[in-house]
């Protein structure tokens, strides 16, 4: 069985979107994930700050490689974010994914992303299905 870290390895090598955003594996094990990525230009509305599918995104990635990494394949089935305070162009968020509940098909998983000084910016919740494909 591969080990949490090749098995989010391997997904991050095949996550383009991910990639783009330049996000960075900061932790793994199975149900428990920490992602990081700077806000850039390219990642910014019309109102100059950072569009809501930004940190969507992070904590999206984050929730993906916590529930993939107990070595079977889940797929998200809810999601829902609010967004608590702006986010501008330079900030660094940290998405801290943490599993609430994982029974024997669905999962349940809390994102907490923070700015670079601590601050909470969204809050982020998720379910999955789990499969019985291994990794």
């Amino acid at each position: 069985m591969k080990s949490p870290k090749e098995i989010v390895e391997g997904m991050l090598a095949q996550d383009a979107f991910s990639q783009l955003l330049g996000m960075e594996l900061i932790f793994i094990e199975q149900g428990a994930c920490v992602l990081r990525c700077e806000v850039r230009s390219s990642m910014t509305n019309g109102f100059g700050i950072a569009h809501g599918g930004i940190t969507y995104s992070l904590a999206d990635s984050a929730l993906a490689f916590a529930s993939n990494a107990h070595g079977v394949h889940c797929f998200s089935v809810d999601t829902n974010i609010s967004h608590l305070k702006k986010v501008k162009l330079g900030d660094i968020l940290t998405a801290r994914c943490t599993e609430s509940h994982r029974g024997k098909r669905t999962g349940v998983y809390i994102v907490d992303i923070q700015n670079q000084d601590g601050m909470r910016v969204a809050y982020f919740r998720g379910t999955v299905f789990i499969s019985s494909e291994a990794w």
